[in-house]
């Protein structure tokens, strides 16, 4: 549901609902998920100043919001929904207070609520030397998922900026690729020989099998030659892990941590694994580095004299 579609509230006039999110649309340029979790957070939002009595945006204050997140943690909210639910209220109290529309911003005396981070599941080097050393690429299908894999490890792309990248993005000489990052954020990114090699080998001999007037300048296609959807993505990545067996199954984010940990495994600096990832902040690398030692104190454990009892 997007915004027009909201229930009128004597609390947020359906306007100011339609407004904001234009706002996260043309100014902010979130992403299509998050402006579906941030318009549902926000109406929701409404519906209980509501029930307790706000007769108009002026009244959202800071008691307003704190009794709304209250709620949301007696029902059983995850400490994820609640830090994402807070985030959505303090971006919208922010642009209230731009738009003159109320006096003071409540949501900056609001704290977040500190997530608590499983680590990621991860690849070990040689398993992932297993899984693309060892796969099958033969036809165009088996080109394109080499290459696929390749690209997802070397990069640690998302799969969404992955099926998003054009034939144009490639640099082939420099070995990088241009990346359409969250908040339509650009970046390059580095990519080393047996990625290169699998695209080089996917544009000469697979790509032309499969592409038609309609696959236009998408980089990688499907079976049917439109853009790959991250959908497909994800199956290719399950299915060639699966063929491997004797590993876990991963998603193409699951490659995702494994790149970043590798690289930190191997001596690169969080900033520039930052840069490759196209994270905001620093301290959403930093969760890789407790995948490398939380690895370093098994491999303690398993190997040294008195790493257990």
């Amino acid at each position: 549901m997007n915004a027009d579609d909201a229930p009128e509230s004597p609390a947020v006039p359906r306007e100011v609902l339609a407004e904001f999110e234009r706002h996260l649309r043309a100014e902010r340029g979130v992403s299509p998920h998050t402006l579906r979790a941030y318009l549902g957070d926000i109406q929701d939002l409404c519906r209980y100043a509501t029930e307790v009595g706000v007769s108009g945006v002026e009244a959202l204050d800071v008691a307003v919001l704190r009794a709304w997140l209250a709620r949301q943690h007696s029902v059983g909210r995850s400490r994820a929904t609640l830090a994402r639910r807070t985030a959505a209220a303090r971006t919208f109290t922010a642009y209230l207070f731009r738009r003159g529309l109320i006096p003071d911003d409540p949501g900056l005396l609001l704290g977040t609520p500190q997530r608590l981070r499983d680590l990621p599941a991860v690849l070990a080097q040689d398993q992932v030397a297993r899984l693309l050393d060892d796969m099958t690429a033969e036809g165009p299908l088996g080109l394109r998922d080499r290459a696929v894999l390749e690209v997802l490890y070397a990069t640690g792309v998302r799969v969404s900026e992955l099926c998003g990248l054009d034939v144009d993005d490639l640099d082939t000489e420099r070995q990088t690729v241009r990346v359409l990052g969250k908040g339509s954020k650009e970046r390059t990114v580095p990519m080393g020989d047996p990625a290169a090699r699998a695209v080089q080998d996917w544009l000469r001999y697979g790509r032309p099998e499969l592409a038609t007037e309609h696959s236009g300048p998408a980089l990688f296609l499907g079976a049917r030659g439109g853009r790959l959807h991250p959908t497909s993505a994800r199956r290719i990545v399950h299915t060639r892990i699966a063929e491997v067996g004797d590993m876990p199954d991963l998603s193409p984010h699951g490659l995702r941590h494994s790149a970043a940990t590798h690289l930190l495994e191997g001596g690169a600096d969080l900033r520039s694994v930052q840069e490759m990832l196209g994270h905001a902040s620093l301290q959403t690398t930093q969760i890789y580095t407790q995948v490398s030692v939380e690895r370093l104190k098994q491999v303690h454990r398993q190997a040294h004299p008195r790493g257990a009892e």
